[in-house]
């Protein structure tokens, strides 16, 4: 195998997403334009250097634990490569972590696309990007690798390529006709904007996911399909679609009990009209609204202990770049 050269450094940043948006469940993402970035550079000395500052700062590991650093990790052994002697990362963090936007797909993107940079062109005398200028990566293994790690792809799709992203995994039956996840990636309607609230509160995805029910009456998931189907429509053609749009059977009332104030925040929210999801797995709740009606979305006495973001959707996802 090859080794990844000493010596190299990338800026590599990336977006947060939100998942789902009701009834796209575990293939509808957005991305939101709230952003990680990360500069990781390659050493010629033995030893591993993690600083992190910003959002989840005095929780995240910065020994071999950390999500970025195990990613890239991973990474390399799929290229086949060896990684250098050293590694340094320093991280800021501006996706808030365990609030359902995407925290951890961040950084197992962030991850990914660095591993692939790091090791762009390492054959004798190719070459290497000048600073400033952009490393070329395969977002395709990028979101597909992501995914895998992730266990799903809606909100590694939209970190990794920006937008609105609808995506599937393969099945295992090889009727896919392919082995890596797919990704539709779609520019949002014009006049589309988001709002988010995001609470003081943390919920862990995998607590989240944990009361969902194996199965679901045939009524719910012919309903929630049709909604689906019309939530791409409203987010690329039809805004005036929204609030109908993101009506939801599958999981955020199998998930009330565990964040109650915010399923009470989404109703006050859907009563007055607006187009109120649980992110993701939650806490933080999502408003798919207009630009026009933006400032009308408020959350009155409820939002208390909550933070209004109105982040936008930004039309790329991941960048790298040489340091």
């Amino acid at each position: 195998m090859s080794r990844v050269p000493a010596g190299r450094s990338v800026h590599v940043r990336v977006p947060a997403s939100s998942a789902n948006l009701g009834p796209g469940f575990d293939s509808i993402g957005l991305a939101l334009g709230l952003w990680d970035d990360y500069v990781v550079t390659t050493s010629d000395t033995v030893g591993l250097l993690i600083e992190v500052t910003g959002e989840g700062a005095t929780d995240v590991p910065t020994d071999e634990g950390h999500l970025v650093h195990a990613t890239i990790q991973h990474t390399w052994r799929s290229l086949g490569v060896d990684p250098p002697a050293g590694l340094q990362i320093a991280a800021t963090n501006g996706v808030p972590h365990s609030r359902g936007l995407g925290s951890s797909a961040t950084a197992i993107v962030a991850g990914v696309v660095a591993a692939q940079a790091l090791s762009h062109a390492i054959e004798p005398n190719a070459g290497w990007p000048a600073p400033g200028e952009d490393v070329p990566v395969d977002l395709g293994l990028a979101t597909h690798v992501a995914s895998e790690l992730e266990g799903h792809p809606d909100n590694a799709s939209a970190s990794v390529l920006g937008g609105l992203t609808v995506s599937w995994m393969p099945d295992g039956t090889g009727l896919d006709h392919g082995e890596r996840t797919v990704t539709a990636r779609i520019d949002p309607h014009v006049d589309v904007d988001v709002v988010v609230f995001v609470p003081e509160t943390q919920l862990a995805t995998r607590t989240a996911r944990a009361v969902l029910p194996a199965t679901v009456p045939l009524a719910a998931a012919a309903a929630g399909a049709g909604r689906a189907a019309l939530l791409v429509h409203a987010l690329t053609a039809d805004p005036s679609h929204l609030h109908a749009a993101t009506r939801d059977w599958l999981h955020q009332e199998a998930r009330r009990p565990s964040y109650p104030e915010t399923m009470a925040l989404v109703d006050h929210l859907r009563s007055q009209g607006h187009a109120a999801v649980v992110s993701g797995a939650g806490p933080s709740v999502l408003v798919l609204t207009t630009r026009a009606a933006q400032a009308d979305v408020q959350a009155g006495h409820l939002a208390a202990h909550w933070e209004r973001l109105v982040p936008g959707v930004p039309a790329h996802g991941a960048t790298v770049q040489v340091r």
